[in-house]
């Protein structure tokens, strides 16, 4: 009869007074079965010594025990394919990461040798100026050492032609030896 009072109480106040009453009742209910499960000992293996007596008490505790240890190997199995599940994860994307790498890399070491080509290309066409330009500066030389060549081969004619002309004359030219001249 309590809880019929207690079930006509609630169902006659507002549900904004329900709702802290309720919230009380599942904490508390919470708080008695975690304070249950901490009292729950953690089931050892231990040898069974086999009993003759088939006693109601004695089943009842042997089948706890076995549906505890059916508990306990599902959740080591469940512990060690979740375990195994992660570890698989994170190797897949180790190789994942492993062959980004490796593309990367071989993408970067495509890019310096496309570059390296382009500068030992470049570096062969400078090099074929610079042996033009310097051929075209050697033979610019021998043209101006022909040049001087041809003049000299000159001057000695006219000289020589000069000296001819002073000799038959018996003339002195004037401007040879400057200093001794009157």
């Amino acid at each position: 009869m309590g809880e019929e009072e207690a079930n006509t109480v609630e169902a006659s106040e507002p549900k904004e007074l329900q709702q802290p009453f309720i919230e009380e009742k599942a904490a508390a209910a919470l708080n008695d079965v975690a304070e249950k499960k901490s009292v729950i000992p953690v089931p050892q293996k231990v040898a069974a010594a086999p009993s003759t007596e088939k006693s109601p008490n004695n089943r009842d505790s042997v089948l706890a025990r076995v549906e505890t240890e059916k508990k306990l190997a599902l959740i080591k199995a469940w512990e060690e394919n979740e375990k195994a599940k992660v570890d698989n994860r994170a190797h897949k994307k180790i190789s994942a990461i492993g062959s980004w790498e490796n593309t990367k890399k071989a993408d970067v070491e495509a890019q310096l040798k496309r570059i390296e080509e382009k500068l030992e290309k470049k570096k062969a066409e400078y090099a074929e100026k610079m042996k033009n330009k310097v051929a075209e500066i050697h033979k610019e030389a021998e043209e101006k050492r022909a040049v001087i060549e041809a003049k000299r081969g000159e001057d000695f004619l006219k000289i020589e032609e000069a000296a001819v002309k002073f000799r038959a004359a018996g003339y002195t030219p004037k401007k040879f030896l400057g200093c001794f001249s009157s």
